[in-house]
């Protein structure tokens, strides 16, 4: 048995209202036209809304979605058009989802392919990813952008953080493209889960560290990317900063293009940072860290 909660919104709220969603616990998270508009193929990295969109959160039978609905009406109050709770019976919810989702490049030579599909360019660097457990296949523009910053990178030999690694993806990556060995840093044990299962699936496992915040002790890596939520980077923004060594490099998302300033003035006593890179209503933030 699952719960299901669908909330109704405007397009612009669609996303943020996911990632809420995803951070109070959500199981997968998906959209449904909650009108009647025709929308083609999206390119790829895209994500497909609606003029009024119907957000679909899928939850384990035991999780408490009163309160959930209750923090959904406390953040976004009348921008919900409507929220309904139905029980539904198990069945193979991550496959079906899965439906959905086809192989996508990222830069020049990153493809995430899901399992059970044959990589259109075996040569290239391919990460095998279903979601499992914790959101995070590619196809939000948040890490769409994040991973398209990865590959332009020189990874030979360097140490990459996750912070905020969901299903690992970002992670699981960047040890493909070339690092030698990526922490995985989540509050939520789900994400562990899955960024674990999502490195054994891509033969890296024994590179990838899986840590929750405060336990990586004096670790200091040359990269480190962060695509959560503009609150929670500003917050951690002392914590973010001292992880990453003079001269590396950070990457900042899951930023709406209007929290720009704000989370750019929390770091920028300690990092240069280039012009933030925008996709539909979200940015990317990079810096490189000072030295001295």
């Amino acid at each position: 048995m699952w719960r299901q909660l669908a909330i109704t919104v405007d397009e612009s709220w669609a996303e943020p209202v996911s990632d809420f969603l995803a951070n109070l616990g959500a199981v997968a998270v998906s959209f449904e036209d909650a009108g009647d508009q025709p929308l083609f193929e999206p390119k790829p990295g895209e994500t497909p809304v609606w003029r009024q969109t119907r957000v679909i959160g899928l939850f384990d039978a035991d999780a408490d979605t009163d309160q959930v609905r209750d923090a959904i009406a406390n953040e976004f109050g009348e921008r919900v058009l409507q929220c309904q709770l139905e029980n539904l019976e198990d069945r193979a919810w991550e496959r079906a989802w899965l439906d959905h989702f086809r192989p996508m490049r990222f830069g020049r030579r990153l493809w995430i392919c899901p399992t059970g599909f044959e990589p259109p360019e075996p040569q290239a660097v391919n990460v095998v990813l279903d979601p499992g457990l914790a959101f995070g296949t590619g196809t939000h523009p948040t890490t769409a952008l994040c991973l398209e910053w990865l590959d332009g990178q020189d990874l030979q030999g360097k140490t990459v953080i996750d912070y905020g690694c969901g299903s690992g993806i970002l992670a699981v990556a960047a040890l493909k493209l070339g690092a030698v060995k990526a922490y995985g840093v989540d509050i939520d044990p789900q994400a562990l889960t899955a960024s674990e299962e999502n490195a054994r699936k891509n033969g890296v496992q024994a590179d990838l560290v899986l840590a929750y915040p405060g336990e990586m002790g004096a670790v200091r890596a040359g990269v480190l990317v962060a695509n959560i939520l503009a609150n929670p980077l500003i917050e951690l923004a002392a914590e973010i900063s001292e992880k990453v060594l003079p001269g590396g490099r950070l990457a900042l998302s899951g930023i709406l293009a209007a929290q720009v300033e704000s989370v750019r003035a929390a770091y920028v006593s300690q990092f240069d940072f280039s012009s933030p890179e925008l996709r539909e209503e979200w940015a990317l933030l990079t810096g490189i860290k000072r030295r001295g």
